[in-house]
């Protein structure tokens, strides 16, 4: 049986490729902060801007309504146009009619 040097470099290239990305990818991890610890980057003036002022920014009585339509307004547009792109796909796939 001869020896496929080809083959070999293929799957040595692959298995450094694989060790770098899963290295990559545990240093990553391991760099995030503790979930749920007040001086978290999530848990910055953003929630506590919405809380204070969100009322008198917006003009709403509803504070999570606030957030998602004059805060998050693009965003959740955004979301709306992709679910209803996906239903309407869905919908056209299977020919559902009126």
């Amino acid at each position: 049986m001869k020896f496929n040097w080809r083959e070999f470099t293929f799957i040595g290239v692959m298995v450094l490729l694989i060790a770098f990305i899963a290295s990559v990818l545990f240093l990553s991890i391991m760099e995030m902060p503790v979930y749920g610890e007040v001086s978290n980057p999530t848990n910055n003036y953003v929630m506590r801007r919405y809380v204070d002022v969100g009322m008198i920014e917006s003009g709403g009585s509803n504070l999570v309504a606030n957030v998602v339509l004059d805060y998050r307004g693009y965003d959740t547009l955004l979301e709306t146009t992709v679910i209803f792109t996906a239903v309407m796909s869905i919908m056209v796939l299977w020919g559902v009619k009126k």
